[in-house]
């Protein structure tokens, strides 16, 4: 694995906004950044990533039967009262689900390290899936990567066969909804939605706040028609605080990602994860936190945050680091294995998970150690090998 600063397309601004990619530059500071590019081999890929991408998901979702027969797990993720049954009937009736994504500190050298599961809103999914794979065929074309350089990208793919295969357990109308002015979230399910087309599925876009509520309780469009199923690219812990979360157990709405994902995108799943599978290569040990003084070595993280918000890390010399946010609450505690520095920048390797199968990775890069929202998206290539030597 290594760090290749490279020639940028000079109509890649033209080509985002051919292909509707509005949010690559956000606050006028760049967010799709293609100055350079991270290569691999096929053996990191495939044994350094991919692999472990699978067994961490069979490990989390047999953690899930777990969870929601334990009223003690339940508890530690903070998962309020009402809903537990609600989720807990979710998994026992095995509701569909789509994607996640799981963050991995790696450097091509040792095992790649779990940061944290993202399986109720993953995003960069747009990015991943179709704008890096435009830059890798460009790339190729304009001779900028070596002949016969490929990319671990099956996302799109990956998406429409898993969308054909939920396809008859969608309830209909189905649609998929963001928060209306949020470019990047609204991207995204602009995205899946024509995934969701390729796969033969009919179904609508609107924003969450064009949702309504009918008298008896049910969630309606803008036709007043009550949602079969929507596809929420919102939290659902927050939907749980808000008023009309009171209804989402006695609605009849089908929702994807499911109910039980909460479970995954709590961080309290790595110290359980920690607890069932001590000393496992990909896992960093991870604690419930007890609200003393962190030591030397350990980061703090709340159970639900989100763009590297409310983090604070000790490192192993006593340095300090912390970032703010809006995030409160239980916090876990997971020990400290900073990501690796190339050139001063700080990648965090994006596994994507689509339909059980492990099918593309994403990087976002940082200048600190704590990956936040203002980290870059550069793109990756897999670069072939000659007698053990990279092609460069």
């Amino acid at each position: 694995m290594r760090r290749v600063v490279t020639t940028a397309r000079p109509d890649w601004r033209a080509k985002a906004a051919e292909c509707g990619f509005g949010f690559h530059t956000i606050d006028d500071a760049p967010y799709w950044d293609e100055s350079a590019y991270y290569a691999f081999t096929l053996r990191e890929i495939e044994h350094g990533l991919e692999a472990p991408s699978e067994e961490l998901h069979a490990m989390a979702l047999d953690m899930v039967e777990r969870i929601v027969g334990s009223e003690r797990h339940m508890q530690q993720l903070a998962i309020p009262e009402p809903y537990r049954d609600w989720i807990a009937q979710s998994w026992r009736q095995r509701d569909p689900h789509l994607y996640g994504r799981l963050d991995f500190a790696y450097d091509g050298t040792g095992p790649a390290k779990l940061y944290e599961l993202n399986y109720d809103t993953p995003t960069s999914l747009f990015e991943a899936a179709f704008f890096q794979w435009q830059w890798l065929e460009d790339q190729l074309a304009r001779g900028q990567l070596p002949a016969g350089s490929d990319q671990f990208n099956s996302i799109y793919e990956s998406l429409v066969e898993a969308f054909g295969t939920i396809a008859r357990r969608i309830a209909r109308p189905f649609h998929f909804a963001a928060v209306r002015a949020s470019a990047e979230d609204q991207g995204t399910v602009a995205y899946l939605r024509d995934c969701a087309l390729q796969a033969g599925i009919d179904c609508g876009l609107l924003a969450i706040e064009d949702i309504g509520l009918s008298e008896d309780g049910r969630f309606t469009d803008l036709d007043d028609q009550v949602i079969g199923c929507l596809f929420k690219l919102y939290p659902l812990e927050d939907l749980f605080r808000e008023s009309f979360g009171a209804y989402l157990p006695r609605a009849g709405l089908q929702l994807i990602e499911p109910p039980w994902k909460a479970l995954l995108s709590n961080k309290g799943i790595l110290p359980l994860l920690w607890e069932a599978h001590p000393g496992h290569p990909n896992l960093l040990p991870a604690m419930f936190d007890d609200g003393g003084e962190l030591p030397r070595g350990w980061v703090r993280k709340p159970l639900h945050s989100r763009e590297g918000a409310n983090i604070a890390m000790r490192l192993d010399d006593g340095r300090q680091l912390a970032t703010g946010g809006p995030y409160d609450g239980p916090c876990i505690r997971q020990a400290c294995h900073p990501l690796p520095a190339f050139d001063g920048h700080h990648p965090l390797l994006g596994s994507w998970v689509v339909g059980d199968r492990a099918c593309g990775i994403g990087i976002r890069e940082d200048s600190t150690l704590i990956t936040q929202d203002s980290a870059r998206f550069v793109p990756h290539a897999i670069i072939e090998e000659a007698r053990g030597v990279l092609i460069a």
